[in-house]
């Protein structure tokens, strides 16, 4: 590394930064300021899953529990309390993570697939569930979240780019948490466990325990985006807030993007919601094949020749063009 390159990151950083924050302001089209909504939040739910998914190599495709539980607990508490949906959130995210501790114990008893399994089968129960809850949480049928007009501490905005800032926000969040324990003891264990569990736990590392605490780290800020996806459709029905999808997606952008990165989720997330936007702009919904088809080329093309993702593509490049420049003094 040069001696420029620390200030040249930053400057490239400051950049990037600027350009996010001023974006609304420059885009005016609705669909455009759609899209950015999308990646930011299938980045923050990609970001989330990648702490237990990525680092710590668990598996897990049940995520979309903690998005339906974060997302019905601030609707029955703004609904039936008028509870506003910013506390509304933080308590989503509050029982989330007590729901992981239950289902942490009883999935992290199991390995590999086995575990993976066992995640799905609890997201879909808590759609069983919530189906049965016709008078608690309105069955099948779901219920409209009631449109106040602008009512920023109700979480209601008139233009989409309020909503792209409370999304970049959520993003911003996951990604300091995510750098923080990247960088600390916490980081380096859960790389350890997901390595080799055995191995691990044989040197004084607490699998059960670091695992436990990552998952409720990250079930909590799953239902964050929970909250702010039913506040940004006005809707909310089991299927759409315990959707298979939505585990799925946050497995993948982080995979294609790179597991075990902090930038991973957010780089998947960009190749991903752009190419699944457009295709249904230009197709329409008649062709939803098509963009499953994508997904699955996209995802066999970096399994089998960039296993460690377009983050691991980008730093190849890196050092090819480093390599090239001479080294100053």
């Amino acid at each position: 590394m040069t001696k420029g390159s620390h200030p040249r990151n930053i400057l490239l950083l400051a950049i990037g930064i600027a350009v996010v924050i001023a974006l609304p302001m420059v885009v005016k089209s609705s669909f455009a300021i759609d899209i950015f909504i999308r990646i930011l939040l299938f980045s923050f739910i990609g970001t989330a899953w990648n702490l237990m998914g990525g680092y710590a190599k668990q598996l897990s495709l049940g995520h979309a529990a903690y998005f339906g539980l974060g997302a019905y607990t601030s609707t029955i508490l703004q609904i039936n309390h008028d509870v506003s949906p910013w506390i509304g959130m933080v308590a989503g995210g509050v029982v989330a993570m007590l729901a992981s501790l239950p289902i942490g114990w009883l999935c992290f008893r199991l390995r590999g697939p086995y575990f993976t399994i066992a995640t799905i089968a609890t997201a879909q129960a808590l759609m069983l569930i919530f189906l049965k809850f016709r008078d608690f949480a309105w069955g099948a049928e779901g219920t409209t979240i009631p449109n106040l007009g602008s009512a920023p501490l109700m979480m209601q905005f008139e233009t989409k780019a309020a909503y792209y800032y409370v999304a970049l926000g959520l993003l911003l969040l996951g990604l300091l948490i995510t750098w923080l324990i990247e960088r600390s003891w916490i980081g380096y264990y859960l790389v350890a466990i997901g390595e080799d569990e055995d191995a691990a736990e044989a040197i004084g590392v607490n699998a059960p325990k670091m695992k436990r605490d990552i998952y409720m780290i990250s079930a909590f800020l799953t239902a964050l985006a929970g909250t702010f996806y039913t506040q940004y459709i006005y809707f909310i029905d089991p299927a759409t807030a315990f959707s298979f999808n939505i585990s799925i997606e946050a497995a993948l952008v982080s995979i294609v993007g790179g597991i075990g990165t902090l930038w991973g989720p957010l780089i998947g997330t960009v190749l991903l919601e752009t190419t699944s936007t457009l295709l249904q702009s230009w197709l329409g919904s008649s062709i939803g094949g098509v963009q499953l088809t994508v997904y699955s080329l996209i995802l066999m093309a970096v399994i089998l020749w960039r296993p460690t993702g377009l983050i691991g593509i980008i730093a190849e490049v890196r050092q090819r063009f480093a390599a090239k420049k001479p080294v100053q003094a």
